[in-house]
């Protein structure tokens, strides 16, 4: 990575060291950093108590704070943001690093931080383990990682966008309050100024990266093989799920120390298929029903994205009843065709051998 291609500034990475695993440790530094996120910023209606509070944790991030000095704060959803704040710092200095905190979080019985916290986590992941990366395609399909996506068909194309970035430019034009009044008014026509990432404009992705304003293509291609007049669908080199299918098999490598491949196919070619992981919420129920042979209607088949085939290098690293054979993986909208990737699916669902 050089400081041509650096990406995401604001995401906390620079905050971090790593140890010589390559996982990431948390310094005074990082949680200065959280202590300036939106959710926990000073504001002109901060108490002086929170005001004292910010103060002294800017100042000493890993101080003790004392339960009375949350009780003195006045506004009720100040006190539980930082009781948030200090159960995360809490939780993540005794893991040590933000990858063992990660996989501790997501094996727990309870998830108990909201998921502005976890996708900040996933983020500076994310953006440490693409530190050597300069593909701008794989850069922008890690943002599905952490970034909810509207998926729309646009001339047969499936585009990715980011579903904040594209809100907020159907709300406000990106013009902020004023633009909101503008719009309601009719004296401002809604215009999204976003772009589809091709090779012509990759190298644009760098600057600004976290405005997140390019689109990604997610479109299966349709290939005709003259010789026997069939007709199939393939991906090519720049497309979004090649990219995707390269960011979650780093992923892998990182958190579980196996490699595997991982590429996008139209459909399930085994009849007889073992093992599947949905990458969300809605690919989850629509893979499991179809293993366990129940119907699947029309309108939630369209909302599959894609199916991917994940493979091991070494099948020994699978369990014994199932070495060798494929997993398949699933992306799928939800119902207002938006699609939120569960990342710790991968982690704890692969099927990977007891450790003998």
């Amino acid at each position: 990575m050089n400081s041509s291609t650096d990406f995401w500034p604001p995401c906390g990475f620079h905050a971090l060291v790593r140890n010589a695993r390559g996982w990431l440790v948390p310094t005074e530094t990082y949680f200065r950093w959280v202590l300036a996120r939106p959710e926990l910023a000073l504001v002109p209606e901060s108490c002086a108590a929170e005001m004292a509070l910010h103060q002294s944790l800017a100042t000493s991030p890993l101080r003790p704070v004392a339960p009375q000095e949350l009780m003195a704060l006045l506004d009720d959803d100040a006190r539980e943001n930082y009781a948030v704040f200090l159960r995360f710092r809490d939780a993540l200095v005794n893991a040590g690093t933000l990858e063992v905190y990660y996989l501790q979080l997501m094996r727990s019985a309870a998830v108990n931080v909201p998921a502005v916290f976890i996708d900040a986590v996933v983020q500076a992941l994310l953006r440490n383990l693409l530190d050597d990366c300069n593909d701008a395609f794989e850069a922008r399909a890690a943002e599905m990682l952490f970034r909810p996506q509207r998926i729309t068909l646009h001339e047969g194309q499936m585009i990715a966008g980011d579903r904040a970035t594209l809100d907020m430019l159907n709300e406000t034009a990106g013009l902020g309050d004023m633009g909101r009044l503008l719009l309601e008014s009719g004296a401002l026509q809604p215009r999204i100024d976003m772009q589809v990432l091709s090779a012509d404009n990759a190298s644009h992705y760098w600057q600004g990266s976290e405005r997140y304003r390019f689109l990604l293509d997610l479109t299966h291609e349709l290939k005709q093989d003259l010789s026997h007049g069939l007709i199939f669908k393939m991906t090519s080199a720049r497309s979004g799920l090649k990219a995707l299918a390269r960011v979650l098999e780093r992923w892998v490598q990182h958190f579980l120390g196996v490699q595997v491949q991982i590429e996008p196919v139209h459909q399930v070619t085994d009849s007889a298929w073992r093992w599947h992981v949905g990458l969300d919420v809605e690919s989850t129920a629509i893979l499991n029903d179809l293993y366990q042979g129940h119907p699947v209607d029309a309108d939630r088949m369209a909302r599959l994205v894609s199916l991917f085939t994940l493979t091991f290098a070494n099948p020994a690293e699978m369990r014994a009843d199932v070495a060798g054979k494929s997993v398949y993986l699933g992306l799928a909208t939800n119902a207002e065709g938006v699609v939120r990737i569960k990342p710790q699916n991968l982690l704890l669902n692969l099927p990977l051998a007891s450790p003998s």
